[in-house]
């Protein structure tokens, strides 16, 4: 029984971290009709504020706060000076997203020189509950991501704001003939995923080693997370982003380590083959 509440709290707390992650890519990718193939830097950037913070003496708790706002700005720059010119041609638009991303990561990548960095926990320690050890800084990242999901779709869909949102998702022409500005609701929507992005590398980045890489370990499974979930839905990259998580984390347990990560596409794939639309294809965000 110990082993098993253990086993479902690393679950939960990798699983969070998935959710984080692909809620960012899929609002994304729900309202403006692409992949954003640079989100997996966009991870990297939150986890580098805080190596910066760190680095510099302030220790890594103002890095952690400052990061989903420094990397929405980078988001919303991004967005208004290259990407918005790509809307037009989703193809175009995912391949500069990916040099957008290439460039990131390779000055991300000379600055720290090919190195890996180690991140101290904000809150280090366990606490004990009826004997057995839970990680502080693990709980965290579960209750971060439950706040997170519970205010976005608040946000999405109890606000003017979300409302917009959701008429310019429905009907872009509509929503501009209505007096809407789709371009900048287009501009703060990606500015938002990317604050997500920049949230969720703040608070992996103690868990993982920081180098140039560590969006991309990620980024291969947000995007099935997204099939997997649907596209135009605010509860199906959170499903998807659950199941991919918990495949993830589980498999290795039940498997030989090296093949729980084929596997893990390979049910992916045979779920999206079944069900190709995803697991939900009403209630648009």
């Amino acid at each position: 029984m110990d082993f098993t509440i253990k086993f479902i709290f690393d679950i939960a707390a990798f699983t969070s971290v998935m959710v984080l992650i692909v809620l960012g890519l899929g609002v994304i990718a729900s309202m403006m009709g692409i992949f954003n193939f640079a989100h997996g830097e966009l991870v990297l950037l939150g986890a580098y504020t805080v190596y910066l913070s760190d680095e510099y003496g302030l220790g890594p708790w103002p890095g952690v706060i400052a990061a989903p706002f420094v990397v929405g700005l980078i988001g919303l720059v991004l967005e208004r000076t290259i990407i918005r010119r790509f809307y037009k041609v989703p193809i175009i638009a995912m391949l500069g997203t990916y040099a957008v991303g290439l460039i990131i990561r390779e000055i991300v990548r000379g600055l720290l020189g090919g190195h890996y960095k180690s991140i101290p926990e904000p809150i280090e320690g366990a606490f004990s509950v009826g004997g057995l050890e839970f990680s502080w800084w693990r709980s965290l990242i579960i209750v971060t991501t439950l706040l997170v999901i519970a205010g976005s779709y608040l946000l999405l869909s109890r606000t003017s704001i979300g409302l917009r949102v959701r008429g310019a998702l429905e009907n872009p022409m509509l929503a501009r003939a209505c007096g809407i500005s789709t371009g900048t609701l287009y501009a703060l929507t990606f500015a938002f995923g990317a604050a997500l992005a920049g949230l969720a590398g703040a608070l992996i980045v103690p868990l993982y080693q920081l180098s140039a890489d560590i969006g991309i370990r990620f980024l291969v499974q947000a995007f099935l997370s997204v099939m997997l979930g649907g596209v135009g839905t605010f509860e199906g990259p959170v499903l998807g982003a659950a199941a991919v998580g918990i495949m993830a984390s589980g498999l290795p347990w039940l498997v030989i380590p090296v093949l729980a990560d084929p596997l893990v596409f390979v049910i992916a794939l045979a779920i999206v083959r079944i069900r190709p639309q995803g697991f939900i294809t009403v209630g648009r965000l």
